[in-house]
């Protein structure tokens, strides 16, 4: 992503700088300053900024053919924190990022959905000893976080009466002004997304659409979405809602229950094999399934790898994207082999047409915590169009 000259763009500019750094690895002034398009002066005025900000680092020098030694600038790791929180059916989990992508901290709680006041207060004790556990080990780490991101199961809006008291949607928790009381209960900048769009944000940064400019990220959890990324920035929709491909019936239903997550995701596969998605031992009970290749377990495998299959291509039409990647809250066993199945039913369509194979992404329980905790740092450090377009 090119910088601009434009007078209000100080901050898009340094946000340009740190991306270029976090796709290619340490950079001399000389590379910053190609890669950006960016003059010299105006680059190194920049890198001395962010390295009195404690944002980045410089490395040792290293010899450049005949030239005089360079010396290579890296984001400097404890430079930002952000806290990650997943709010799901059964369980809340917090991460904490730093600045380069990497974990330093986590924690998890099991908690009611069903009853959103007695699960706020709890949330917020864990974000708080969460915080608390940070400070001890790093202790500037509280003038340096930047946000909290907050991801959950959609989709959002006002919930209808006969969705209110909905579990399987947590509809019951949008109507507990859920960001304006964490941002007061932490002082934090506080945004919510999608339990999709935190998958997606967590690709972004760390997987499979690392470096991309457009790619969608189908989410396999307990439903099903879609993170998309397009022009390196998740696209939410009007209310957070974009993705939600999980609410599509399914082909030649009816019945408005009949929707494609329900006999997709892994709420469908519980259901259909006796399985508890709470259960701790969750991942190994669905591994010695799909072992054991039962004819039943080959058929849900069938059936989900069509469907996710059909709505890849659809997507693809629709967006024209560089990559769909299947990533989730799911066993790498149970992503990969769907990714092998649906693969291998494109390769067997004789229509001529170009399509994208399906990638394998993550396959993670804390992808979707992780994600959200991407996300402040997202919002804080990457480049945004809008950035430029404001007068």
């Amino acid at each position: 992503m090119s910088g601009t000259s434009s007078g209000a763009a100080a901050v898009h500019n340094r946000r340009v700088v740190i991306d270029a750094i976090r796709i290619n690895g340490a950079l001399s002034r000389a590379d910053l300053a190609r890669a950006t398009r960016l003059a010299k002066q105006t680059l190194s005025n920049i890198i001395d900024e962010l390295e009195r900000d404690g944002l980045v680092v410089a490395r040792d020098t290293v010899k450049e053919g005949r030239g005089k030694p360079a010396t290579p600038y890296d984001l400097a790791p404890f430079g930002a924190f952000s806290i990650g929180l997943q709010i799901d059916r059964h369980l809340a989990r917090t991460v904490v990022m730093n600045l380069v992508g990497d974990i330093v901290l986590r924690r998890d709680l099991k908690f009611l959905p069903s009853e959103p006041e007695a699960g706020l207060d709890s949330l917020i004790q864990l974000i708080a000893q969460t915080r608390a556990d940070l400070a001890e080990i790093y202790p500037l780490s509280e003038s340096r976080t930047v946000g909290l991101g907050v991801a959950m199961p959609g989709p959002f809006g006002q919930p209808t009466q006969d969705r209110s008291a909905d579990d399987y949607t947590m509809a019951r928790w949008q109507g507990v002004h859920l960001v304006e009381r964490l941002a007061a209960a932490t002082g934090l900048m506080v945004n919510v997304q999608n339990d999709a769009s935190a998958a997606a944000t967590a690709e972004k940064m760390t997987g499979k659409a690392h470096g991309m400019q457009n790619a969608i990220c189908l989410y396999l959890g307990y439903g099903l979405g879609a993170g998309l990324i397009l022009n390196r920035e998740l696209f939410g929709g009007r209310n957070g809602n974009a993705g939600e491909i999980g609410m599509i019936r399914n082909l030649g239903e009816t019945d408005r229950r009949a929707v494609m997550e329900r006999s997709v995701a892994l709420g469908g596969f519980c259901a259909r094999f006796g399985l508890s998605h709470s259960d701790e031992r969750l991942f190994e009970r669905i591994e010695t399934l799909l072992s054991e290749a039962s004819p039943a377990v080959d058929e849900w495998l069938n059936n989900a790898a069509f469907r996710l299959g059909w709505l890849a291509e659809m997507l693809q039409l629709i967006v024209d994207p560089e990559a769909i990647i299947l990533c989730g809250t799911a066993p790498s066993m149970l992503i990969e082999g769907i990714v092998a199945r649906a693969n291998s039913a494109l390769d067997d369509d004789l229509s001529g047409g170009r399509r994208l194979r399906l990638l394998a992404g993550h396959s993670d329980p804390w992808i979707v915590a992780i994600g959200a905790a991407a996300e402040p740092i997202s919002r804080n450090f990457d480049p945004k169009y809008d950035a430029i377009l404001k007068v």
